[in-house]
């Protein structure tokens, strides 16, 4: 039976005997390839060999230490308790729960990510259709709504019956019976003189104009503030438009320079006005609203883009 045993396993003895099969078989190899016949003994591998002159040169003095020291009881040791010996079972890795916590945070601020960039998508997707819609709603004929007076500029964003809309004015209860109700004036019909259009080629506006700039003739395109003058007129010719919704007309509105030209239309003939003021202004700031001695137009918008906290004011001179 074939020995199995690993090296490490086999005693100096055993190691010494099986290096000397080895030769011995190397030996015969060699007589083989040289045409000459391998002596009788040497077919047996086991059996004793002549002693080779090389191998007797060898020193053989450490043979005496063989049952001495550390190196005989390690060779005394049974090979049946070394195969006894077990290895140590193997730990399983402990869990690196930071590892865990920081691939957990990963995932979570993907995600936020995620999230926040398909609200932008939304919110952009709303105001395309917001505008789209305006757009559309623009072609249709101009709405003859009477708007009160109010004491801010045009230009604002939320509508008047919506939650966040201008609180109606009451009159406390013991000055009712002082006032006496208002009654609603009917809409003025668009005479010859109104503005219809306007037109400003620096920054590409081309738009109707409404009668009217409260929220309603706002969706429909540019308002024309009822009570002021009428385009070429002498006076204060107000018009308001939004600037990110609704068509979004005045959106590049600050970006005019002072000379540009801006073209109001009318029924019969188209009026030329030339910038001469740009500011910026707070809501309340109602005096850009008042008479003027001479022929002067007022464009309104909210101001700065996406904020609207306060209004743009384009003031233009007319010119023959």
């Amino acid at each position: 039976m074939r020995d199995r045993r690993a090296v490490d396993e086999l005693t100096i003895a055993e190691l010494e005997e099986v290096l000397r099969v080895r030769k011995r078989q190397a030996r015969v190899e060699r007589l083989r390839a040289a045409g000459r016949e391998a002596p009788a003994v040497g077919l047996d591998p086991l059996a004793p060999a002549p002693v080779d002159p090389q191998e007797a040169a060898l020193p053989t003095d450490h043979r005496r230490f063989q049952g001495e020291g550390a190196t005989a009881q390690y060779r005394a040791q049974p090979v049946d308790e070394a195969n006894k010996r077990q290895r140590p079972p193997r730990q399983r890795p402990a869990i690196r729960w930071d590892w865990v916590r920081d691939k957990a945070l990963l995932v979570i601020e993907i995600g936020v990510l995620f999230a926040l960039v398909a609200v932008l998508i939304s919110l952009q997707a709303t105001v395309r259709e917001i505008n789209t819609e305006s757009s559309r709603a623009q072609e249709l004929p101009p709405l003859t709504a009477t708007p009160p007076i109010q004491p801010v500029l045009p230009g604002g964003h939320t509508p008047p019956d919506s939650p966040g809309g201008p609180a109606p004015v009451t009159v406390p209860a013991h000055l009712q019976d002082r006032v006496s109700p208002i009654t609603p004036q009917p809409v003025p019909t668009s005479g010859p003189e109104q503005a219809i259009r306007i037109q400003i080629p620096s920054i590409g506006v081309d738009a109707p104009v409404m009668e009217g700039d409260d929220w309603e003739p706002l969706k429909l395109g540019a308002g024309h503030r009822i009570g002021s003058a009428n385009p070429g007129e002498r006076g204060n010719c107000v018009i308001s438009a939004h600037n990110d919704i609704f068509g979004q007309i005045f959106r590049d509105l600050p970006d005019l320079d002072l000379g540009d030209q801006v073209v109001v239309h009318t029924a019969n003939q188209a009026y030329r006005y030339v910038v001469t003021q740009k500011r910026v202004i707070e809501p309340e700031d109602v005096s850009v609203l008042e008479r003027t001695s001479s022929p002067v137009l007022t464009l309104i918008s909210c101001y700065p883009y996406g904020v609207d906290s306060h209004r743009i004011i384009v003031i233009g001179e007319l010119k023959p």
